[in-house]
């Protein structure tokens, strides 16, 4: 006798069922989860963001360096002492104009 076998096996669809809810799972993981593909670009952009900001705080400390090293004792500018006296303090000589 030949028995045929009307209705699929139960345990061979929830086999089926499991083995593409856990597909879907880790593919949905690898593309958007914390080590996804996404938060990788994210990283990245971020990356060069901090790198641009490094870069001009850099020249900015750069320029600060210089200006100190111009002001201090052992090497003093006077056009510089006199420049910047004149901006913190408001001081101006008696033969300029000031225009506003």
């Amino acid at each position: 006798m030949n028995h045929l076998q009307t209705r699929p096996a139960l345990g061979g669809i929830l086999y089926m069922v499991l083995a593409f809810t856990l597909g879907c799972y880790f593919t949905f993981a690898a593309v958007q989860g914390d080590y996804g593909v996404f938060r990788r670009v994210q990283i990245h952009a971020e990356i060069e963001t901090l790198q641009e900001e490094k870069a001009a705080l850099a020249q900015e400390l750069a320029q600060l360096t210089n200006l100190t090293k111009r002001l201090s004792d052992d090497y003093l500018d006077l056009d510089l002492l006199d420049e910047r006296a004149r901006l913190v303090l408001g001081y101006m000589r008696a033969e300029e104009l000031v225009v506003n």
